[in-house]
């Protein structure tokens, strides 16, 4: 007896336009690519999502460098580099100490390669990131010492830039042993490839893009599919969050969650129910906003000709806290686990297994995350002082600790076979206490610094009735 198809099975194989070979045949030809980019473009350039995600010139250039990309094969390279370094100087406020400090950057990533080459021992070649990180911690607070003048603005203009090339260049100094590294020009292409806007490499480095690289017709026609296919589900997100604005927010008068501490913090608190709506409303938001947002980085990519894995991939499908942090941000994720996991793994602990794996997932979660996120926040160092910025991370520091212990007691119940239900009920019930866990560390607000730690306390403590 034969079953009939799922509705959302149905659903997925009206999509599967990359899987129908007439359609990637037609893909090919060049009517098909035409057709294909300019389905791209009328999609990306619709009023409501230019204004809500870039500007139309911006991403008519992003567009057109990943066709440049895709169909010039044999100068992807410098094609690569010219829009990488030229993306990064159009982001540049309009500052002769911005501009010296891009030429310096490049100058420095350069020698830097050629540097770890030649001294593949060296400590910089062996642990880059953690060389990068006290270099620069250490030169922060020079900065601060430095007096007002030309010294001190090229300096903190130098280290604002920097920060945001750590992880990227980690990773081109880490693929210089491989024993088929790329040339130095795609090297520095990919130091924050175009199709990037965050400190996020979205690539990893060099070697890595090149295993997801289309090699011929059929693959990147695929590819590019999958691309437009990614794109098009980018604005179904944001069209998704748009609506639950209107309904929650404007038609059913819902207070953000800003709002709800803003009048518990006046004693004039919403509803225990209200409170909790406002927050998960606020998380359900924030997620499809970086959802939208990361799908948009990885469609380009794709159109370019780079089939990357998605950066967030159905979290809600997550049965374990540890495989929700896998799939809700992957390439941060990889970052922490490539230069915080995996060093403190192999280094830690070797005759204690699960004392190990817990410290491991604690220095990558938890230590990784907030170091990442300080190194994001170097201009307000310079802006409000270095002590004055630690302070402001109060909550997110309990954030990182709570968040690598839930993933740490994650990973050992796997590794100690404890598996979740697979029975229905049993999938309903790791939804809840995952996403129940990450409603309420959420409360704690990670993208901004408006409370301290014990206003963020004392606010989620007000949802559970305690005064």
């Amino acid at each position: 007896m034969t079953q009939t198809p799922s509705a959302g099975l149905n659903l997925r194989r009206f999509f599967a336009i990359d899987e129908r070979e007439k359609v990637v045949a037609l893909a090919q030809t060049t009517l098909g690519k035409l057709a294909l980019f300019a389905t791209v473009l009328i999609f990306v350039l619709l009023p409501p999502v230019v204004k809500r995600l870039h500007t139309p010139a911006s991403i008519i250039l992003l567009v057109a460098v990943a066709a440049i990309h895709a169909f010039l094969p044999k100068y992807r390279a410098p094609v690569l580099f010219t829009a990488t370094w030229l993306v990064a100087f159009s982001n540049l406020p309009v500052s002769a100490y911005s501009y010296a400090s891009l030429l310096v950057l490049m100058v420095f990533g350069w020698c830097s390669l050629s540097f770890v080459r030649r001294h593949k021992n060296h400590i910089y070649a062996r642990r880059p990131a953690a060389t990068l990180l006290i270099a620069i911690g250490l030169s922060v607070f020079g900065a601060s010492l430095l007096p007002e003048g030309i010294a001190r603005e090229l300096a903190w203009a130098f280290l604002m830039l920097c920060s945001g090339y750590i992880w990227f260049l980690s990773y081109a100094i880490v693929d210089q042993r491989s024993r088929h590294r790329s040339a130095d020009l795609v090297q520095m292409g990919v130091m924050h490839p175009f199709w990037v806007a965050t400190n996020n490499p979205a690539g990893k480095g060099a070697t890595y893009l090149r295993k997801y690289l289309a090699t011929n017709a059929h693959d990147l026609a695929v590819t590019q599919l999958k691309g437009l296919k990614l794109m098009i589900w980018a604005i179904v997100l944001l069209g998704i969050q748009m609506m639950l604005y209107w309904v929650f927010i404007q038609k059913l008068k819902l207070p953000t969650q800003q709002q709800a501490m803003e009048a518990f913090f006046k004693h004039e608190p919403y509803p225990i129910l209200v409170g909790w709506l406002a927050i998960t409303l606020e998380l359900v938001s924030f997620t499809l906003y970086f959802a939208v947002f990361g799908h948009k980085l990885i469609a380009i990519a794709r159109l370019a000709g780079v089939r990357l894995p998605r950066n967030i991939c159905r979290p809600l499908e997550s049965r374990t806290l540890a495989e929700f942090w896998n799939r809700y941000n992957f390439y941060f994720k990889e970052v922490m686990v490539d230069f915080f996991y995996v060093p403190t793994f192999l280094r830690t602990f070797q005759k204690y297994q699960r004392v190990r794996m817990f410290f491991a997932t604690f220095m990558a979660a938890g230590v990784g995350n907030l170091l990442f996120h300080l190194m994001r926040d170097i201009p307000e160092m310079k802006a409000h002082g270095i002590w004055a910025t630690f302070e402001s991370y109060t909550s997110y520091m309990f954030y990182c600790v709570m968040l690598a212990i839930g993933i740490g007691i994650s990973q050992l119940r796997l590794h100690a076979g404890i598996k979740p239900s697979p029975t229905a009920l049993g999938r309903l019930w790791s939804f809840f206490v995952i996403w129940f866990f990450i409603v309420c560390l959420h409360t704690f607000d990670p993208w901004t610094h408006t409370y301290t730690f014990r206003e963020h306390f004392a606010f989620l403590a007000s949802l559970f009735g305690i005064n």
